[in-house]
Protein backbone atom coordinates (compact mmCIF):
# COMPACT_ATOMS: atom_id res chain seq x y z
CA UNK A 1 0.00 0.00 0.00
CA UNK A 2 1.41 3.38 -1.00
CA UNK A 3 1.98 6.16 1.49
CA UNK A 4 -0.34 8.44 -0.51
CA UNK A 5 -3.21 5.94 -0.27
CA UNK A 6 -2.55 5.48 3.45
CA UNK A 7 -2.71 9.23 4.10
CA UNK A 8 -5.76 9.67 1.85
CA UNK A 9 -7.73 6.98 3.69
CA UNK A 10 -6.76 8.36 7.10
CA UNK A 11 -7.95 11.82 6.02
CA UNK A 12 -11.16 10.29 4.63
CA UNK A 13 -11.80 8.56 7.97
CA UNK A 14 -11.26 11.84 9.83
CA UNK A 15 -13.67 13.64 7.51
CA UNK A 16 -16.29 10.93 8.07
CA UNK A 17 -15.91 11.50 11.78
CA UNK A 18 -16.21 15.25 11.30
CA UNK A 19 -19.82 14.89 10.15
CA UNK A 20 -21.56 15.81 13.41
CA UNK A 21 -24.94 14.08 13.32
CA UNK A 22 -26.05 15.67 16.59
CA UNK A 23 -25.53 19.13 15.16
CA UNK A 24 -27.06 18.68 11.72
CA UNK A 25 -30.06 16.68 12.94
CA UNK A 26 -30.63 19.21 15.72
CA UNK A 27 -30.36 22.19 13.38
CA UNK A 28 -32.16 20.65 10.40
CA UNK A 29 -35.03 18.83 12.08
CA UNK A 30 -35.47 20.75 15.33
CA UNK A 31 -33.86 24.12 14.63
CA UNK A 32 -31.80 23.67 17.78
CA UNK A 33 -28.05 23.71 18.23
CA UNK A 34 -27.54 21.16 21.01
CA UNK A 35 -24.15 22.70 21.80
CA UNK A 36 -26.02 25.68 23.27
CA UNK A 37 -28.10 23.56 25.65
CA UNK A 38 -27.71 20.87 28.29
CA UNK A 39 -24.11 19.75 28.63
CA UNK A 40 -23.22 21.65 25.41
CA UNK A 41 -21.92 18.36 24.00
CA UNK A 42 -22.63 17.30 20.41
CA UNK A 43 -23.44 13.71 21.28
CA UNK A 44 -26.44 11.40 21.50
CA UNK A 45 -26.82 11.72 25.28
CA UNK A 46 -27.08 15.49 25.17
CA UNK A 47 -29.44 15.25 22.20
CA UNK A 48 -31.65 13.01 24.34
CA UNK A 49 -31.43 15.53 27.16
CA UNK A 50 -32.36 18.47 24.92
CA UNK A 51 -34.53 17.00 22.14
CA UNK A 52 -35.68 13.58 23.36
CA UNK A 53 -35.06 9.98 22.33
CA UNK A 54 -36.61 10.33 18.86
CA UNK A 55 -33.76 12.66 17.95
CA UNK A 56 -31.12 10.83 19.99
CA UNK A 57 -31.74 7.37 18.48
CA UNK A 58 -30.78 8.31 14.89
CA UNK A 59 -27.85 10.36 16.16
CA UNK A 60 -26.50 7.37 18.07
CA UNK A 61 -27.02 4.98 15.16
CA UNK A 62 -25.43 7.33 12.61
CA UNK A 63 -22.46 7.96 14.91
CA UNK A 64 -22.09 4.20 15.26
CA UNK A 65 -22.22 3.78 11.48
CA UNK A 66 -19.47 6.40 11.11
CA UNK A 67 -17.12 4.18 13.07
CA UNK A 68 -18.00 1.09 11.05
CA UNK A 69 -17.76 2.95 7.73
CA UNK A 70 -14.33 4.41 8.51
CA UNK A 71 -12.87 1.00 9.39
CA UNK A 72 -14.38 -0.47 6.23
CA UNK A 73 -12.24 1.92 4.16
CA UNK A 74 -9.60 -0.78 4.45
CA UNK A 75 -11.28 -2.53 1.49
CA UNK A 76 -9.57 0.04 -0.75
CA UNK A 77 -6.19 -1.39 0.21
CA UNK A 78 -4.50 -4.67 -0.64
CA UNK A 79 -4.25 -5.65 3.03
CA UNK A 80 -5.76 -8.99 4.00
CA UNK A 81 -6.59 -10.46 7.40
CA UNK A 82 -4.73 -13.75 7.34
CA UNK A 83 -5.03 -15.54 10.71
CA UNK A 84 -2.34 -17.97 9.62
CA UNK A 85 0.21 -15.17 9.22
CA UNK A 86 0.64 -13.15 12.43
CA UNK A 87 2.48 -10.31 10.65
CA UNK A 88 -0.24 -9.90 8.00
CA UNK A 89 -3.00 -10.10 10.60
CA UNK A 90 -1.24 -7.55 12.80
CA UNK A 91 -0.69 -5.18 9.85
CA UNK A 92 -4.35 -5.49 8.82
CA UNK A 93 -5.66 -4.80 12.31
CA UNK A 94 -3.15 -1.98 12.83
CA UNK A 95 -4.48 -0.11 9.81
CA UNK A 96 -8.06 -0.74 10.92
CA UNK A 97 -7.13 0.82 14.25
CA UNK A 98 -5.47 3.79 12.51
CA UNK A 99 -8.70 4.40 10.58
CA UNK A 100 -10.68 4.01 13.82
CA UNK A 101 -8.55 6.52 15.68
CA UNK A 102 -8.92 8.98 12.80
CA UNK A 103 -12.73 8.76 12.74
CA UNK A 104 -13.00 9.11 16.53
CA UNK A 105 -10.71 12.16 16.46
CA UNK A 106 -12.92 13.57 13.71
CA UNK A 107 -15.98 13.05 15.90
CA UNK A 108 -14.41 14.66 18.96
CA UNK A 109 -12.72 17.47 17.00
CA UNK A 110 -14.92 17.86 13.88
CA UNK A 111 -13.54 19.99 11.07
CA UNK A 112 -17.06 20.99 10.02
CA UNK A 113 -18.15 22.12 13.50
CA UNK A 114 -15.36 24.35 14.81
CA UNK A 115 -13.59 21.30 16.31
CA UNK A 116 -16.28 20.99 19.02
CA UNK A 117 -17.87 17.56 18.82
CA UNK A 118 -19.04 14.71 21.00
CA UNK A 119 -17.27 12.33 23.34
CA UNK A 120 -16.91 9.56 20.79
CA UNK A 121 -18.66 6.71 22.61
CA UNK A 122 -20.99 5.64 19.78
CA UNK A 123 -18.33 6.14 17.11
CA UNK A 124 -15.79 4.18 19.14
CA UNK A 125 -18.38 1.43 19.55
CA UNK A 126 -18.76 1.34 15.77
CA UNK A 127 -14.99 1.05 15.35
CA UNK A 128 -14.72 -1.84 17.82
CA UNK A 129 -17.78 -3.49 16.27
CA UNK A 130 -16.11 -3.45 12.86
CA UNK A 131 -12.75 -4.70 14.15
CA UNK A 132 -13.83 -7.17 16.83
CA UNK A 133 -17.62 -7.79 16.74
CA UNK A 134 -17.65 -10.49 19.44
CA UNK A 135 -15.92 -8.26 21.99
CA UNK A 136 -18.18 -5.32 21.14
CA UNK A 137 -21.34 -7.37 21.65
CA UNK A 138 -20.16 -8.38 25.12
CA UNK A 139 -19.28 -4.76 25.93
CA UNK A 140 -22.72 -3.67 24.69
CA UNK A 141 -24.33 -6.21 27.00
CA UNK A 142 -22.34 -4.85 29.94
CA UNK A 143 -23.37 -1.29 29.01
CA UNK A 144 -27.07 -2.19 28.87
CA UNK A 145 -26.94 -4.05 32.19
CA UNK A 146 -25.21 -1.10 33.87
CA UNK A 147 -27.66 1.35 32.31
CA UNK A 148 -30.62 -0.71 33.51
CA UNK A 149 -29.22 -0.81 37.06
CA UNK A 150 -27.81 2.71 37.43
CA UNK A 151 -29.71 4.81 34.83
CA UNK A 152 -26.46 6.69 34.22
CA UNK A 153 -25.36 6.72 30.56
CA UNK A 154 -21.94 8.14 31.45
CA UNK A 155 -21.23 5.60 34.20
CA UNK A 156 -22.42 2.75 32.00
CA UNK A 157 -20.14 3.93 29.17
CA UNK A 158 -17.16 4.15 31.52
CA UNK A 159 -17.72 0.71 33.04
CA UNK A 160 -18.26 -0.91 29.63
CA UNK A 161 -15.09 0.74 28.28
CA UNK A 162 -13.08 -0.48 31.26
CA UNK A 163 -14.16 -4.04 30.52
CA UNK A 164 -13.01 -3.89 26.88
CA UNK A 165 -9.30 -4.63 27.50
CA UNK A 166 -10.27 -7.34 29.99
CA UNK A 167 -12.44 -8.99 27.34
CA UNK A 168 -9.86 -8.68 24.55
CA UNK A 169 -6.74 -9.59 26.54
CA UNK A 170 -7.96 -11.91 29.28
CA UNK A 171 -11.09 -13.56 27.87
CA UNK A 172 -10.21 -13.95 24.19
CA UNK A 173 -6.41 -13.96 24.16
CA UNK A 174 -5.58 -15.82 27.40
CA UNK A 175 -8.63 -17.95 28.25
CA UNK A 176 -10.06 -18.74 24.81
CA UNK A 177 -6.65 -18.53 23.12
CA UNK A 178 -7.53 -16.60 19.96
CA UNK A 179 -4.09 -14.90 20.04
CA UNK A 180 -5.26 -11.42 19.12
CA UNK A 181 -2.69 -9.00 17.57
CA UNK A 182 -0.82 -6.96 20.17
CA UNK A 183 -1.97 -3.76 18.45
CA UNK A 184 -5.58 -4.71 19.17
CA UNK A 185 -4.75 -5.27 22.82
CA UNK A 186 -3.04 -1.87 23.04
CA UNK A 187 -5.98 -0.26 21.24
CA UNK A 188 -8.45 -1.73 23.74
CA UNK A 189 -6.50 -0.04 26.54
CA UNK A 190 -6.37 3.25 24.62
CA UNK A 191 -10.15 3.14 24.15
CA UNK A 192 -10.60 2.90 27.91
CA UNK A 193 -8.20 5.77 28.54
CA UNK A 194 -9.92 7.94 25.90
CA UNK A 195 -13.38 7.31 27.35
CA UNK A 196 -12.12 8.18 30.83
CA UNK A 197 -10.55 11.41 29.55
CA UNK A 198 -13.60 12.53 27.58
CA UNK A 199 -15.86 11.74 30.55
CA UNK A 200 -13.79 13.49 33.21
CA UNK A 201 -16.54 16.09 33.78
CA UNK A 202 -19.10 13.31 34.10
CA UNK A 203 -16.86 11.55 36.62
CA UNK A 204 -16.72 14.77 38.64
CA UNK A 205 -20.51 15.09 38.56
CA UNK A 206 -20.92 11.43 39.52
CA UNK A 207 -18.70 11.99 42.55
CA UNK A 208 -20.67 15.11 43.47
CA UNK A 209 -24.02 13.40 42.94
CA UNK A 210 -25.09 15.91 40.28
CA UNK A 211 -24.96 13.68 37.19
CA UNK A 212 -28.25 13.32 35.26
CA UNK A 213 -30.08 9.99 35.09
CA UNK A 214 -32.15 8.47 32.33
CA UNK A 215 -35.76 7.75 33.22
CA UNK A 216 -37.70 5.17 31.19
CA UNK A 217 -41.40 5.93 31.41
CA UNK A 218 -44.36 3.64 30.69
CA UNK A 219 -45.74 5.56 27.70
CA UNK A 220 -42.94 4.54 26.48
CA UNK A 221 -40.50 7.45 26.41
CA UNK A 222 -37.00 8.11 27.62
CA UNK A 223 -36.02 11.30 29.34
CA UNK A 224 -33.09 12.67 31.26
CA UNK A 225 -33.89 13.25 34.91
CA UNK A 226 -32.19 16.50 35.82
CA UNK A 227 -31.01 17.16 39.33
CA UNK A 228 -31.64 20.57 40.84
Amino acid sequence: MSVILFIALIIAAYLIGSVSNAIWIGNTCFRTDVRKHGSHNAGATNVMRVLGWKAAAPVFLLDLVKGVAAVCLIVFTSLKKNPADYFEANTFVSFQIALGIAVVLGHIFPLFASFKGGKGVATTAGVVLAIFPAAMLIVLGIFLICLFITRYVSLSSIIAAMFLPVIVIVLFDVIIGTYEPVTLEIFSVLVTVTILITHRKNIRRLRNGTENKIVIRKNPSIEILKKD
